[in-house]
This record gives structure tokens, C-alpha cells and sequence, in this order.
């Protein structure tokens, strides 16, 4: 039996999520809480196996075993199960307190005894600042309550108080015995302030937490996939914080492509990711997420105006220069955090705020003072349209074909939803200008759109102008860009972002899940219903048993890919979900 102390990592179709809005937990099938950033999602992690650090957290049983687990219907409350020679059953019913308190993060998990007795051993080792900072002050009070110290941060652990330091510094160690059918609580809380009044009663915050999950997760009417898009609709809540800004993942440094040194820190909040997401919910219904969207990107644009970053922190501030840490990282990854995105401009996050505000309007959540963010927005274009950009892929700064016309599509949606009247003829008419310009300079010899002037290679962010509306949908360059992207980028029912060189795609980089769900949605538009089912139920299936997605799926290896979970993807499933079931 694996000993807890050398638990993972594992792949990472493996892990799953909890997370309370305000940071998240990465859970692997050993019952290791390998990730925890405090106390918020972009500080130093204080729980970090993940990429080789000292923090962990683990439940394990100590039998030999096979795992599983799923999540209650419409939550992040997450169920590891697992099966034991013997037949006996034993769960860890896990969760973050919801909704999450921006200084003190409560992790609850609950070791229940299914069927037969459970025994399971239990390690928690928390080493804050990436493992540097060691457990230290560490006593335990008369009622059995452990409290200690590492690096900022207060620890409190309730639940064990027959633990003992053992062998292992810096950790507290105790094994567990259940009778058949009781159950056993351990409250963890991780805090940069002080830690008044009792620890929190096990009972009342599952209740709360419970209770604050059912609220939390709306109506969302007719989809294809009634319960995926419930799960995409509860991650996409645990990455939003109460200032309603959504991180793009919960992680750093997991590789997209094993030693190919493309590692990224996704625990900020892309502009263009945040009004996806919104625009997904909006597809759905005028849902509380969409509220979130607006109020965090109005800001954003009403701040910056034309200068307005690709990403911020949750918190609205600039995102950190890239560094690297001293860690091993996980297996064909690295170690870094911050990221150079606040050095770009991406054209693009204009046409999508537009978009956002757009669709907020239809739903008539569109608030005088938000208003004003769609005008600073149309003033950004009409002044920036032809500046070169990052794009979508973040790469050298480009006319990117798809930045311009997503532009147009967002100054048509704006001017059809949101516009004054007297202001709707100014920025439909600059529409037509960019889509004028952009095909006299961007359309391939064949009739379809290409990535730029100077490049003639077919892109799967070409298929958004015709969704979003820049062009029509029965336009000929959009019909041309659809089928060019599904017999040139597309393999085995997945999509690639582009053709890199003239390797074979899966060897380039892993399919683009994203890029799939746009094909999806993009066939349902030209009317093939059935060819739509088909490539929304194969990216669909790109994930494990938690039903998380990342940002790429290696279609041989069938391992996903970079940063977990990546909201963008489930924010394009739960949208695809909703298109195909009309």
C-alpha cells in the first residue's frame, strides 16, 4: 500500500476539484489534497505536491484498494470512494466551505464507513510560500484541537486529536477506525488573520454549504447534456470570487505539452475568458454568473479604457511577472508563476466585452453605469482596430484576422442590443468598415478566412466571427472557414488550434478542447445537426472521472493537457450544451 507520505502526483484526468470561489483544491485518487493556494487563488500555494513541494494533505485508505468518486449533483462537493479487498466501501465526502471567506479558506472532509469497517491513515503537512515555510508553533489545546504556524498563515485542524508529529517534520499524522456505517470529521482551516471564536461545527457547515450549493445553481432550461452543463456551471462558480472575477484555472505550471517548456499560471482572470464565460451562461438564461461577467469586466474597461489588460488578479490588479520557483513541478512541467500576458494587447477582449454586454442587455442586466463601459469599449476599437495584437493564441503581436473581426461582431451585437439609436448607425457602420478591410487583406485565395495578411493558414478561432454574428453564417467565407477547419485542423472528432508546421498535428501540440466545442456549435449553425453531436459528444468525453476539463487533450496518450480545470472549455461546453439542444 502506497504510503502517505510519498502519495502522487498523479495524471491528471485524476484530480479533482473543490474549491469555495475565493481558491481551490486540487484531490487526487489517493485521497491527497495536492494543491491549495491561501488565501486567495493567486498566493503562494500551501498544500503544493502537485509541483513537488513539501504541503500535502492526505486521506488514505489503508487497505489495498481502487478508487472512484463523483460529485453531488450541482456542486463542487466531491466523493472519493474506494473499494478494499474485503468488499468493504469507504468515502471521503470533501469540500471548501461555500461560499468561500476571502481570508480563511474551511476544508471539510468527512471519512464515512459505506459498507464494512474503514480504516484510513491520515497526514496533514501544510508548508506555506511553495513548501518553503515549515509547520512550526504547532500545539494542541485541551479539547483536542491542533493550531500552528507556516510562513503567514494560521492553521487550525479539528477532528484528530489523538495525532502526533511521528516521523515526518513539519506533519501530524493519525489513523482512523470506523464501524461499519459511522462517520468521522476533520475541519481544516487556512487563514492570514486571526482565528477567533470555536472552530466551525462539522454539522451546521456541511448544512450551510449544502444549502448555499442549491442556491447557487440556476434553472438552466434546455440543454443536450442536462448534467455536464450543471458541472460546468458549478466549476465555473467555485472560480469566481465574490468580486465576481472568474480565473481562467486553478493552477500553474501543469504542462500542455510534457518538455516542450510551454507552462503557464493560469490563476488570474482573462478578460476574453471571463466574457466567454458569460456569454455561455447568457445562452442559458440571465443566471447570477453573467452578473458576475459584467460587473468584473466593466470594470476592468471603464479603469483602463484602451489600455485594458488581457488579465488581472481576481482582485483587479495587474497580473505578476513572470518568475520561476525552486521546485522539481510536475512531471514534463516547471515551476513558474506570474505571467508575461501583462505585457500584451489583445484586440480581441474589446469584441468580446461588447459581446458580454451585449448579451446582458437582451437579458436586460445592463445597468446605466455598465452601459458606460460599452461606450469606452467602442471608443477602444475605433481607435485600436488596426494596431497589431497577441490574438487569441497569445502569440507575436499580429493583424490577427480573428481579433478584427470578433471586433465586428461585437460592435453589430452592441449596436443591435445596447446602443443608443443615435449611436447604432456609427458602430454598425464601423463594422462594415473592419469587415471590409479585413477581407480585402485576409481572405485565402479559396474563399475562407485566413490568420492574418502575411499568413494564409487556417485557424480554429476563424470559426467565432460567423458565431458571433460579424458575418453571416450562410455568408460563403463562413461556410468556406468551417469546412476548412474540419478537414484541416480536425482528427478523430477533435480540433487543433492550427497547423504549426508540417508534423503531423498531435505531435505539434494536443487537440484544442475549446476549438471543439466551436466546431460543435459552428455545424449546428450551418444546420448539421448530427455532424454538431457528433464532435460536442467527443470532446465532451475529454476528461475523467471528476468531468474536468483542461485546455488540451493529447488524443494518443488520451491524457489531458496544461491547467486544470480550464474554464474557457467548460464555459464553451455549457454553451454548446444549450445552442444544440434548439
Amino acid at each position: 500500500m502506497e504510503g502517505t507520505a510519498t502519495v502522487g502526483p498523479h495524471v491528471l484526468r485524476e484530480y479533482a476539484l473543490i474549491a469555495d470561489g475565493e481558491r481551490g483544491a486540487l484531490i487526487g485518487p489517493r485521497g491527497d489534497i495536492a494543491w491549495l493556494c491561501a488565501p486567495r487563488w493567486d498566493s503562494p500555494a500551501v498544500l503544493s505536491s502537485l509541483l513537488g513541494g513539501r504541503g500535502c494533505y492526505a486521506v488514505t485508505p489503508r487497505q489495498r484498494c481502487v478508487w472512484g468518486g463523483y460529485y453531488e449533483n450541482g456542486s463542487l462537493i466531491w466523493r472519493s470512494r474506494w473499494i478494499a479487498d474485503d468488499d468493504s466501501i469507504v468515502e471521503c465526502r470533501e469540500a471548501l466551505a461555500f461560499p468561500g471567506d476571502s481570508h480563511t479558506a474551511v476544508i471539510l472532509r468527512r471519512v464515512v464507513a459505506v459498507r464494512g469497517e474503514a480504516g484510513v491513515e491520515v497526514l496533514l503537512r501544510p508548508a506555506a510560500d511553495f513548501g518553503r515555510a515549515s509547520f512550526s508553533r504547532v500545539r494542541r489545546s485541551e479539547d483536542g484541537v491542533w493550531t500552528g504556524r507556516t510562513g503567514p498563515l494560521r492553521i487550525r485542524w479539528s477532528g484528530a486529536p489523538d495525532a502526533s508529529p511521528g516521523e515526518d517534520p513539519g506533519g501530524l499524522r493519525t489513523a482512523l477506525r470506523l464501524a461499519p456505517g459511522e462517520h468521522h470529521d476533520l475541519v481544516l482551516e487556512v487563514t492570514d488573520t486571526e482565528l477567533e471564536g470555536p472552530p466551525p461545527d462539522p454539522d451546521r457547515t456541511w448544512a450551510a454549504t449544502e444549502t448555499a450549493w442549491r442556491e447557487a445553481l440556476p434553472d438552466l432550461g434546455p440543454t443536450i447534456a442536462e448534467r455536464d452543463a450543471r458541472h460546468a456551471y458549478a466549476v465555473m462558480r467555485g472560480l469566481t470570487t465574490a468580486g465576481g472575477g472568474m480565473v481562467a484555472a486553478g493552477t500553474t505550471s501543469l504542462p500542455e505539452r510534457a518538455d516542450r517548456g510551454r507552462d503557464y499560471d493560469y490563476r488570474y482572470v482573462w478578460i476574453r475568458d471571463q466574457c466567454f464565460a458569460g456569454q455561455a451562461v447568457a445562452a442559458a438564461g440571465p443566471h447570477p454568473l453573467l452578473d458576475d461577467a459584467v460587473a468584473f469586466v466593466a470594470g476592468r474597461v471603464l479603469a483602463d479604457g484602451p489600455d485594458l489588460m488581457p488579465a488581472y488578479t481576481a482582485a483587479g490588479a495587474p497580473v505578476p511577472a513572470q518568475r520561476t520557483l525552486d521546485l522539481p513541478g510536475y512531471p514534463g512541467g516547471s515551476d513558474v508563476i506570474g505571467n508575461h500576458v501583462r505585457s500584451q494587447f489583445q484586440l480581441d477582449a474589446f469584441g468580446e466585452a461588447l459581446l458580454l454586454f451585449a448579451a446582458a442587455a437582451r437579458h436586460d442586466r445592463l445597468d446605466t453605469e455598465r452601459f458606460r463601459a460599452v461606450t469606452v469599449a467602442f471608443a477602444a476599437i475605433e481607435k485600436r482596430w488596426r494596431d497589431p495584437g497577441a490574438g487569441l493564441w497569445e502569440i507575436d503581436p499580429q493583424h490577427w484576422t480573428h481579433s478584427r473581426l470578433v471586433c465586428a461582431a461585437g460592435l453589430r451585437q452592441a449596436a443591435s442590443a445596447a446602443a443608443p439609436a443615435s449611436d447604432a448607425a456609427a458602430w454598425n457602420a464601423l463594422a462594415d468598415r473592419i469587415v471590409a478591410e479585413t477581407a480585402q487583406d485576409s481572405l485565402h485565395p479559396s474563399g475562407r478566412w485566413q490568420r492574418t495578411p502575411t499568413d494564409p493558414r487556417v485557424d480554429a478561432a476563424l470559426l467565432l466571427p460567423a458565431l458571433r454574428g460579424a458575418v453571416p453564417a450562410d455568408d460563403p467565407r463562413s461556410v468556406a472557414t468551417a469546412e476548412a477547419v474540419r478537414t484541416e485542423l480536425g482528427r478523430d472528432g477533435y480540433v487543433y488550434r492550427f497547423r504549426h508546421d508540417r508534423r503531423p498535428l498531435d505531435q505539434a501540440e494536443g487537440a484544442f478542447l475549446l476549438c471543439g466545442f466551436l466546431m460543435a456549435m459552428a455545424a449546428h449553425q450551418q444546420g448539421d445537426r448530427v455532424g454538431a453531436a457528433r464532435w460536442f459528444e467527443r470532446n465532451r468525453a475529454a476528461c475523467g472521472p471528476p468531468g474536468l476539463f483542461s485546455e488540451e487533450y493529447d488524443v494518443v496518450q488520451r491524457q489531458l493537457r496544461g491547467n486544470l480545470p480550464q474554464a474557457f472549455v467548460h464555459a464553451a461546453m455549457l454553451e454548446a450544451s444549450v445552442r444544440l439542444a434548439v
